[in-house]
């Protein structure tokens, strides 16, 4: 196990669910943050919390991955103190509907895309040149088990998510040679705002998602980032697929009542 005391981790979509959850876990192990979301208010509150918590050194980004322009900018220009990501941590992404191909919203795939696909892309290609430079670095890429295989209306989310799974496979095996290492976690069924995203704010359909089962937390999926990320400089957890036990694959749950 290797300690990420003062090292620099850089987390996207770091203001809500997964990002937030390892935020605080890396914080509580004494890294250095640097927080992006689109969402300045909550960033703030954030780091508010884990500089009380933890006495944390945070720097905040308020960033939409999506906006190639603003991502080349301000990861190019970090201070000096910043400068040196040693954990990228690609969290930010989004599922936008359910509906058959056919009939689904234009503007939702593009924002999906633009954000799981795209923005990944952009944030990557700008920081793990510095990497490869310093010869040290470890990209975690937050998938889905939605990159697995496709299910009835997750169509285009689906396919976002596969990118995902073969863009980690390929610039793993581009860093091949170099130190850098390369994480990709495939998460089922979290409890966090992807739902309530997903249906443009319908909270109700959104919690019927997870209706009669225990899916699982951020913080469980925080956990796993961190094992990736603390392993030995030799070891490489290429991938992690990570499903509560009351899901079996994307589409077959178990769904009970609550406590029983």
């Amino acid at each position: 196990m290797i300690s990420v005391k003062d090292r620099i981790i850089l987390i996207t979509g770091a203001s809500a669910g997964i990002g937030m959850s390892c935020a605080s876990l890396f914080a509580e192990a004494g890294a250095k943050l640097i927080l992006a979301a689109r969402r300045q208010e909550r960033l703030e509150q954030l780091a508010a919390e884990l500089k009380g918590q933890f006495n944390s050194e945070i720097y905040l980004l308020p960033l939409d991955v999506r906006d190639r322009a603003a991502v080349e900018s301000s990861l190019s220009s970090l201070p000096e103190p910043w400068s040196s990501v040693d954990i990228l941590i690609n969290n930010a992404g989004l599922s936008r509907g359910l509906d058959k191909l056919y009939q689904g919203s234009i503007e939702d795939w593009e924002e999906m895309i633009d954000a799981n696909v795209k923005g990944l892309l952009y944030v990557t290609r700008t920081i793990v040149p510095g990497m490869v430079q310093r010869g040290r670095g470890h990209v975690v890429n937050i998938g889905s088990i939605a990159g697995r295989a496709a299910y009835p209306g997750g169509n285009v989310y689906c396919a976002s998510k596969a990118a995902v799974r073969a863009i980690s496979e390929g610039l793993k095996q581009d860093l091949l040679g170099t130190p850098v290492r390369v994480t990709e976690i495939q998460p089922g069924l979290v409890e966090t705002e992807f739902s309530i995203v997903r249906f443009h704010g319908d909270t109700d359909r959104a919690q019927k998602v997870y209706e009669d089962l225990t899916p699982l937390t951020p913080d469980d999926v925080a956990d796993v980032v961190f094992f990736a990320a603390t392993r030995s400089p030799h070891v490489n957890i290429s991938e992690v697929l990570l499903v509560p036990t009351d899901q079996a694959n994307a589409t077959l749950v178990h769904r009970h009542r609550t406590g029983v």
